[in-house]
């Protein structure tokens, strides 16, 4: 099952518009809800930051029976320091974000910590590619 959603600058109103979509379709498939939680943490994580600190962008969901692999690519500014960004705490949010309570720096870390597989590429002044894969068993 192949799913695709968009997302855009800046529009907090409907960050977590995909996880909840995916979420709902990993219910129907009866998958773990251990797991489910798992997925859906990691994949808010990414279409927030793709929101927060980017201009926008697409995610792509492929589920089979075994995993669900996502990928969210956003078009923006680009990460210039991936290992920095992975440790918790580190943030380029800016203060408009953060007064909306978004922007502390634990996205990346948050997402490392439900995903089975991480592949975070980043091209400063393009744009950043977070691919994640959770296995069912």
């Amino acid at each position: 099952m192949h799913l695709e959603y968009q997302v855009y600058e800046a529009d907090f109103v409907n960050a977590g518009s995909a996880s909840s979509s995916i979420k709902k379709t990993l219910k129907q498939l009866n998958i773990n809800p251990a797991i489910i939680k798992r997925v859906v943490v990691a994949l808010y994580e990414a279409e927030v930051n793709a929101i927060a600190h980017a201009y926008g962008g697409t995610i792509t969901a492929d589920i089979d029976a075994n995993k669900i692999n996502i990928k969210v690519v956003d078009k923006g500014p680009g990460i210039p320091d991936i290992d920095w960004a992975m440790q918790e705490g580190n943030s380029t949010a800016s203060p408009e974000v953060r007064d909306m309570g978004f922007g502390a720096g634990m996205g990346l870390p948050n997402i490392q910590k439900n995903v089975d597989k991480l592949n975070v590429q980043s091209t400063v002044g393009v744009g950043t590619s977070v691919e994640m894969e959770v296995n069912f068993k």
